[in-house]
């Protein structure tokens, strides 16, 4: 068993390179957190320009992955849940385990990603291991991610927002800085099961309001929003891939505008001790940093 106090205890993150997992270790580095930064390639974690050696690791690979993770009191995983068993079965035995999965899980609408997530939720809860899978909503404001982005550059470009139902499905957006945050929380936290946890924004706002307030942040005019049924939407969702100035729409996030994405965040304010900053704040970052 690992004798060192939980602060002492390397970080293994998993996925160092990407989004989330870069905004985890320049939190960590920042702190002082001894961390391990595991990548599949060591060309993009140089890139980061964050300090600390990569260790190279296919998470396919059980034996590179197990000697990558080799000495960790803590492992996190920033890259798609349903790398969790393999995870699982390279981590230490008595490691703390920490996932990032995604409110896909909840989704109605049946795909990939949304089964993977799940799958990986089922295997941490089956394990036993000490540990949280966290679920974030959509996530903005990360270096580099573009959900917000795409949303203003479209809004731009149209005189009117055909949405389904007329953007009256709910939303909750999660800002990175609380994404991470939460991350860092979990790690911090001694988990004596395992667990799931949802993570969001503070409160809900219908599709058609998160849309204006995207534009007012963005400096651009609200267009009037114009109610359309799902199915001609998902018929034109093709098209903005090849009509040049128009950002990509993608048949799956327009599905998605039709299901409410509300959730509780009690247990992230309880279990975390995270108040998540307001969309309006979350916004004003994001434009001003791009």
């Amino acid at each position: 068993m690992t004798s060192a106090p939980l602060a002492q205890q390397p970080i293994a993150v998993l996925g160092a390179s990407g989004r989330s997992g870069a905004a985890l270790c320049r939190v960590l580095a920042q702190e002082g957190m001894p961390f391990i930064p595991v990548v599949r390639g060591p060309a993009r974690w140089a890139a980061t320009g964050l300090p600390g050696t990569a260790r190279v690791a296919d998470l396919r690979d059980a034996a590179a992955l197990r000697k990558a993770l080799e000495g960790a009191g803590r492992v996190v995983s920033c890259a798609h849940a349903r790398h969790a068993p393999a995870i699982l079965a390279a981590a230490p035995e008595d490691a703390r385990i920490v996932l990032m999965g995604s409110t896909r899980r909840y989704s109605l609408w049946a795909d990939d990603h949304g089964d993977g997530v799940r799958a990986g939720e089922a295997a941490l809860l089956a394990s036993g291991r000490r540990g949280v899978i966290l679920h974030p909503t959509m996530i903005y404001g990360a270096q580099g991610e573009d959900n917000v982005q795409r949303l203003a550059a479209l809004m731009r470009r149209l005189p009117v927002a055909p949405l389904p139902g007329g953007g009256q499905s709910l939303v909750q957006p999660i800002h990175q800085s609380d994404v991470t945050a939460s991350l860092v929380a979990a790690l911090n936290r001694e988990w004596n099961s395992p667990q799931a946890i949802v993570i969001a924004g503070p409160q809900p706002l219908r599709y058609a309001e998160f849309l204006r307030a995207v534009c007012r942040a963005a400096g651009v005019r609200p267009p009037r929003v114009l109610p359309v049924p799902l199915a001609p939407l998902l018929a034109l969702a093709p098209l903005t891939r090849v009509l040049p100035g128009l950002p990509t729409v993608r048949v799956a996030e327009l599905r998605r505008l039709t299901e409410d994405k509300a959730f509780d965040i009690g247990p992230m304010r309880a279990e975390l001790g995270i108040e998540p900053i307001t969309l309006e704040d979350g916004l004003a970052r994001t434009f001003a940093a791009g």
